[in-house]
């Protein structure tokens, strides 16, 4: 089993930012990518706002390229958010996303951030 504990999110200034932490424990053997996803007041779907594999290679949402930086610790089985120019469209509940080497996925209890205008 595996466990993905979210920290970081909050309420923001537009304009402003916020940084998220993503820690995974438990059995884990090799992780094939982990990254964020968010799901916004009123929406049934989570969108991929941003990940990154093992190997370093990120894919971003086209709304926050420019302003959204994903990272990983990989000694630490950690994934950061750094989350700049924050937009009142930005607000939503994000959810860290885990991909096994071996397949399926795993995710967060989400955490939300909310940036006001």
């Amino acid at each position: 089993q595996v466990q993905l504990v979210e920290s970081g999110g909050g309420l923001v200034q537009a304009g402003g930012s916020l940084r998220l932490s993503c820690a995974a424990s438990g059995s884990i053997f090799r992780i094939n990518s982990m990254g964020w996803f968010r799901q916004a007041p009123g929406k049934q779907r989570r969108e991929l706002v941003a990940s990154i594999t093992s190997g370093g290679s990120t894919n971003y949402a086209d709304s926050v390229k420019g302003r959204f930086t994903i990272s990983r610790d990989n000694a630490k089985n950690t994934v950061y958010l750094q989350m700049n120019s924050l937009k009142p469209e930005d607000t939503a509940v994000y959810y860290c996303n885990l991909v096994p080497a071996l397949g399926g996925y795993y995710w967060g209890q989400g955490t939300q951030v909310t940036v006001s205008s």
